[in-house]
């Protein structure tokens, strides 16, 4: 790959050679991390299918019996006679297929590792034929050929001799599997990926036929296991889409789009966002998919959901289908989700409905071919004076086949008059994996029907079971009288759409399944449950019955819609709503991860360090119960040692009670507390906690009690957590979505009964809302504890969620305040007042008086020195320091440099770093300046402080923090480090 495909990877660690900061392999179980993404204006398309859209024959092979099944040739008669049914024969084969012969100079020399023959050739000719199925598909992305260049990636699939026999794939040389890539890239730029044989069928039949595709189709798993065989399929179904995933990083080009197709490849994304962080990358599900409540069934539902969410864009064939995958990520995993998307890793997985079609012109084109006439005019000669009703649906359970005839049998059950007069065709295509009980059911209920309603002269089903040619398949939809198709679920069903085109002369209606994908595009079909057999059969009379009319009516617009969403319609549609998604794609600049040799530095050099963490989701992973987030030993090992060294100022600044700080952390010497978000401190050494909201009026909570109550008992799984000076409910353990809701209904109430006329905010935290004082929040401790120790010239803040960015922005804010005083001579007195407010030390009988002093300077600093959100623009290195400083904070460039929605799209880009040397004008200037003064002024008074702010979670996530560590138990780890207590 190019540095440009490096650099994305390169922004997690700024010191590559540590093992803090070295880039992982996520697990499934975890997101992979997105970066800015980049789109040229002409991006080439790699589309991703299982199979190539070619089937692969091998011909002139010498003696075949021989080279490739050694073990059969030695025994006489193996191969199958004429008229014999075929042993190990390719699942598409037909019959066998005539080659002409290949001139004698194509042919190459003996395989030199057999010369006695037994070997293979070392040049073979490949026969390329059009693979069964998918036709839209294929016809869709070929359209696309004009506006991208595309490059087809897929596993070659079986491949077979001339008479249709398999080859392992194991039997091919090196250079046959060459000269077969050179000669797909040739005719296609189709690029092959060859599996083990039984690799790929633990993939393909073993979890993709076997898990995936019954659980996406509503059928659930009736066999018990010890679950080895499941353990092996899914270690196979991993192996493939790793493979697929190393092909499409072989063949990708920066600014490339990448277009993952099915259920097959549903881990891909995940795989390739981890090697091209920067990549457009779009899925499309052609099956359907279930609710949260089958899903969920599923052992590995969270690796699959979160093997998806590695892409840009997901698109469905129905509203529900997206629908219902939106839920499963709330709810399974618990993702926050709008109904455009979910949001993962900071970023917006746009979710979208794009209903597929058919190559409207090439059906067109087929269903007048020269030989379709002679077969309509022998159907109609066949079946005259019978009205024709057509199925066609390949032998599956989900495709209705059971039921339809059921349904039909209910017809002439009910409608006596009808017996003799209507015929059922139906044609049933083999389905890849056989269902013997299914065929035999299928075989009784046709006999059944035949035996009770035919007679010696008419025979009311004719069933076929085998493959039918494109002629008679056209000519079979064009003398129909009526369309039926019963699906029980189905993703797509092009048949349907198929017979619209097909029936523009006779304007036959079509009856539709409700659960088929088309079901929601085609207005003018008549839709019918499957399930209700009496409802078909009426449906059925009905539609026989219909007038001219109102035929032509519904005929109008059904043809209308097929011919305006066509397979290019739906291709091109995908592709440009995927390019508008990304580029106005929602997400931060990454935050860097967190350079352990530069705090270890800056750590060791610092003669006074202060130290503050919040707890939840800082020092101890979230968890679902406030109760269960008890302190690990690691842990407490590690502050022990931070705060018995005399240089080290430690403090937890928590949402917690004081009970719960002193149960936990209590027996650490020397730590101090903050709970209940700034409401109470305790100094370190003492045992004496400090309300400082004393003096404030809390009548307020009675009403925000009654508030929290009513959503409380009307919310199943949540409650409310009473402190001293806030009230908190709580969420997590409601159902996710209802939750979600409820607690935007709670909100709204508190605003506007509360908020309006009380001096209280609202946090909205992680699945909670808390009330509390106006001026009481981290940040004010933040600011207070700067004060108390002017000295400190090192200052660590970590934390992860929105009330932790309070101590993030105090720390950005006295810089802004710093550099203003030193840039500007004169400051008004109401920046004064706000310095004196900070600085003051601390005195418990002036606590009402400070936290008065603190609400007045805030809120004038607020409107003197307003910002938005700083956006982090990554700066590599700026040389303005000293030259043992060569390398500068990322804590000073992020933070004072310029804010990245102010800089115009020239500077921007696609949203790389912009080094500060390239900034032009007035912009540099001021730039520049404001990294020198970040640089030489810190956030303390005394001008000595560098600030290392940390925020726990992934690097997408919008925070003011400098720094990004994934998870509390990285940011436990540096801590032991920095103690001594843990090794590198």
């Amino acid at each position: 790959m190019s540095s440009d495909h490096q650099q994305p990877t390169a922004l997690h660690s700024s010191s590559s050679t540590h093992s803090l900061s070295a880039h992982r392999v996520v697990p499934l179980t975890e997101l992979a991390e997105t970066s800015q993404i980049i789109l040229n204006t002409k991006p080439r398309l790699i589309n991703v299918t299982h199979q190539i859209p070619y089937a692969c024959t091998l011909v002139d092979r010498p003696s075949p019996a021989a080279t490739l099944y050694p073990s059969t040739a030695a025994s006489a008669g193996t191969h199958p006679g004429p008229g014999s049914p075929p042993i190990n024969r390719r699942s598409s084969y037909i019959a066998p297929r005539q080659f002409a012969a290949v001139p004698a100079s194509s042919h190459g020399q003996p395989h030199p590792e057999s010369s006695t023959g037994a070997g293979l050739p070392t040049t073979t000719e490949y026969v390329l034929d059009q693979r069964r199925g998918h036709s839209a598909l294929y016809s869709g992305i070929k359209s696309l050929a004009d506006d991208l260049e595309t490059v087809q990636i897929g596993w070659v699939g079986e491949l077979a001799d001339q008479d249709g026999y398999v080859v392992p794939c194991k039997n091919l040389t090196e250079s046959q599997k060459t000269g077969l890539k050179q000669q797909l890239w040739k005719k296609e730029k189709v690029v092959p990926i060859f599996l083990d044989d039984c690799r790929a069928a633990g993939h393909y039949e073993g979890y993709c036929k076997s898990v995936l595709w019954p659980l996406f189709h509503y059928i659930l798993w009736d066999e018990a296991t010890d679950g080895r065989i499941e353990k092996k399929n899914w270690d196979d179904y991993v192996f493939v889409n790793q493979q697929f995933a190393d092909a499409i990083v072989e063949q990708y080009q920066t600014g490339d789009i990448v277009w993952i197709h099915d259920y097959h490849l549903l881990l891909v994304p995940h795989m390739l966002r981890q090697k091209l962080p920067g990549a457009a990358i779009s899925v499309f599900i052609h099956a359907p998919f279930p609710s949260s409540e089958i899903f969920r069934c599923l052992p590995k539902r969270v690796e699959i959901l979160n093997g998806l969410l590695g892409a840009n864009q997901i698109g469905f064939q129905t509203y529900s289908y997206a629908r219902h995958f939106i839920s499963c990520c709330t709810r399974v995993n618990g993702y926050e989700s709008t109904p455009r998307g979910v949001d993962a890793m900071g970023s917006t997985v746009w979710v979208g409905t794009f209903p597929i079609g058919i190559d409207a012109e090439r059906v067109e084109r087929q269903r007048k071919a020269p030989g379709v006439l002679p077969k309509m005019d022998a159907i109609r000669k066949t079946y005259k004076g019978k009205r024709i009703i057509v199925g066609r649906d390949k032998l599956d359970l989900v495709k209705g086949v059971q039921q339809k005839l059921q349904a039909f049998e209910k017809f002439l059950n009910d409608y006596p008059d009808m017996q003799g007069e209507v015929v059922l065709i139906q044609v049933t295509s083999p389905p890849l994996v056989e269902n013997p009980k299914l065929e035999a059911k299928i075989a009784e209920l046709v006999a059944h029907i035949n035996g009770t309603y035919g007679s010696l002269n008419f025979t009311p089903v004719h069933h076929y079971h085998q493959h039918i040619d494109r002629d008679e398949y056209y000519a079979l939809l064009s003398v129909a009288d009526i369309g039926l198709i019963t699906s029980v679920r189905d993703g797509m069903n092009t048949t349907s759409l198929e017979y619209i085109m097909c029936q523009s002369e006779n304007h036959g209606p079509l009856i539709l399944s409700e659960f088929t994908g088309t079901a929601g595009s085609l207005g003018g079909a008549m839709m019918v449950n499957p399930w209700d057999y009496q409802g078909v059969a009426r449906v059925i009379y009905d539609a026989l019955h219909l007038s001219e009319e109102d035929k032509l009516a519904r005929h109008s617009q059904l043809h209308k819609h097929v011919l305006g969403h066509t397979a290019q319609f739906w291709a091109k549609n995908f592709i440009s709503e995927l390019t508008l998604n990304v580029g106005t794609w929602d997400q931060s600049t990454p935050t860097p991860y967190l350079d352990f040799d530069f705090i270890s530095q800056k750590y060791k050099k610092a003669k006074k360090r202060l130290l503050l963490f919040d707890y939840d989701g800082t020092l101890t992973p979230i968890r679902k119960t406030p109760g269960a987030a008890v302190p690990q030993e690691h842990m407490l090992k590690a502050l022990s040692a931070l705060c018995s060294d005399p240089k080290n100022v430690v403090w937890v600044i928590s949402g917690r009670d004081q009970q719960v700080l002193e149960d936990w952390l209590g027996h650490i010497e020397n730590l101090g507390f903050s709970a209940e978000h700034g409401c109470f401190m305790r100094q370190p050494g003492s045992k004496k906690w400090v309300n400082l909201t004393e003096s404030l009026d809390m009548s307020w909570k009675n009403d925000v009690i009654e508030i929290f109550t009513y959503y409380s008992e009307r919310t199943q799984g949540s409650f409310i957590e009473h402190k001293r000076s806030s009230l908190t409910w709580h969420y997590r353990m409601a159902d996710p979505e209802f939750g979600a809701f409820q607690a935007k209904e709670c909100q709204n109430h508190l605003e506007n009964a509360v908020l309006s006329k009380l001096p209280v905010e609202i946090l909205v935290g992680k699945k909670n809302l808390e009330v509390r004082p106006t001026i009481v929040n981290k940040g004010e401790i933040v600011k207070r504890l700067l004060g108390q120790h002017p000295e400190t010239e090192f200052v660590m803040c970590a934390g992860d969620d929105k009330t932790d960015e309070d101590m993030f922005r105090a720390l950005a804010g006295i810089s802004n305040t710093q550099q203003n005083q030193s840039i500007q001579n004169g400051q008004s007195s109401r920046r004064t007042s706000l310095a004196s407010a900070v600085v003051e030390p601390y005195n418990s009988e002036l606590v009402a008086e400070t936290a008065a002093k603190i609400a007045r300077a805030a809120m004038v600093h607020s409107l003197e020195h307003h910002s938005p959100l700083v956006h982090h623009a990554h700066v590599q290195e700026v040389e303005i320091l000293s030259e043992d400083e060569t390398h500068l904070d990322p804590a000073f460039a992020i933070t004072n440099v310029v804010p990245a929605h102010s800089l115009s799209p020239s500077l921007t880009g696609t949203g790389t770093s912009t080094p500060v040397s390239e900034l032009s004008g007035t912009t540099a200037s001021s730039a520049l300046t404001a990294a020198t003064v970040s640089a030489l002024s810190t956030t303390n008074c005394a001008g000595k402080a560098q600030p290392f702010s940390i925020t726990i979670g992934h690097a997408l996530k919008k925070t003011l923090a400098n720094w990004h560590v994934t998870s509390p138990e990285e940011l436990i780890r540096v801590l032991g480090i920095l103690a001594g207590t843990d090794q590198l």
